[in-house]
């Protein structure tokens, strides 16, 4: 088992890189560099101006070099012009012979937000803090119901309550999160259609709408009525797929000879379906279920700009649409350690819960 795990961590390692430096190459190409420069200096700057301030921020010399220094394990770049010597490693203010020689990820080192003039780390974790409590009640209420409907759709293939069930399955995965989120908030956030002016009429609810279309309110305080719709938007999609995965997986195994012969001895079909055939059909939905997790981290964008809820997914389109490098690559190394460690876990559960994988 060890030797297992080590050599997922070493392949991890492998890829983080690889995906890194990817992302890293996309970011710094020159229509990019150039956007940036003029941003940042002014909108009417001659080739010439752009060039020297490349040159003068370190945005200029072969990529795997100003890789390094991004990652931390090149020294940082430093240059000397007009007297005045800056580098990457250099603070305002601070001596050249003070400071340190590498300074990038590795060192806590992210870089500095162009958008919200603050450390990308800081910016990283106020909005992963925000995404993670989306993140939390939405598989709070998407496993559970996925389960539950996966279980008693694939308990009896091909009843009525089977097709029922398939059929709200199949209906949630086909609709996306925006025509979703849109439909919720016109059923219930709305002040002139759905059913919020009718319980409003009747006295039902104080305000002019059930629950709140927007989740600001949600960063300070989270409530049931301005937390529901994103949740519910993220989960139904959700729900479906894992929904039919579970059912799957249960079909083939009340079909197992193991199944059969307990019904032949008379063991009563509860259970038969609790003690024999659920923890065998969970195995291939923990695996889906895991895989929930880095889509939920970069499948937020959608539900956190429509209801302007300022998380992880706001906070990369922000970066993405002003051309902020620094805090992209600071969401881009995020989302590939999400996605790598996510990944680790749902093959060591898998392990443990299989026992045929464990012994091979």
């Amino acid at each position: 088992m060890l030797t297992f795990v080590l050599r997922r961590l070493a392949v991890m390692l492998l890829t983080a890189l690889v995906l890194t430096f990817v992302v890293f190459t996309l970011t710094n190409l020159a229509p990019n560099l150039e956007k940036l420069a003029k941003s940042e200096g002014s909108v009417r700057m001659s080739d010439d101006a752009v060039a020297s301030w490349l040159q003068k921020n370190g945005h200029t010399g072969p990529m795997i070099l100003r890789y390094g220094q991004w990652l931390g394990v090149v020294p940082g770049w430093v240059n000397d012009s007009d007297g005045t010597i800056t580098g990457r490693c250099i603070e305002k203010g601070q001596a050249p012979e003070e400071a340190p020689r590498y300074c990038g990820v590795l060192q806590g080192d992210w870089g500095f937000s162009l958008v919200f003039k603050q450390p990308v780390l800081s910016v990283l974790g106020r909005s992963l803090g925000h995404t993670s409590w989306l993140m939390l009640y939405v598989m709070l209420v998407m496993v559970p119901t996925s389960l539950v409907m996966g279980v008693l759709a694939g308990m009896r293939e091909g009843s009525r309550t089977d097709r029922v069930l398939s059929g709200i399955a199949i209906a949630t995965t086909a609709t996306p999160e925006y025509v979703s989120g849109v439909i919720l908030s016109a059923i219930f956030a709305s002040a002139t259609v759905g059913v919020s002016p009718w319980l409003h009429a009747h006295g039902w609810i104080e305000g002019k709408t059930l629950f709140q279309g927007t989740a600001t309110s949600a960063m300070d305080q989270i409530t049931f009525w301005n937390f529901t719709l994103p949740v519910m938007t993220i989960a139904l999609y959700g729900i479906g797929y894992i929904a039919r995965m579970t059912r799957a997986s249960m079909t083939e195994v009340m079909t197992q000879q193991y199944i059969r012969t307990a019904r032949l001895k008379g063991v009563r079909f509860r259970d038969v379906v609790m003690k024999h055939a659920l923890r065998n059909a969970l195995i291939a939905p923990f695996t889906v279920i895991m895989l929930q997790f880095p889509w939920l981290l970069n499948g937020v964008v959608i539900v956190e700009t429509l209801f302007n809820y300022k998380g992880f997914g706001w906070t990369l389109v922000q970066a993405a649409g002003n051309n902020d490098i620094e805090l992209l690559l600071g969401c881009s190394v995020v989302a590939v350690f999400v996605v790598l460690v996510t990944q680790l876990i749902s093959d060591i559960g898998y392990v443990f819960l299989n026992p045929r994988i464990r012994l091979s």
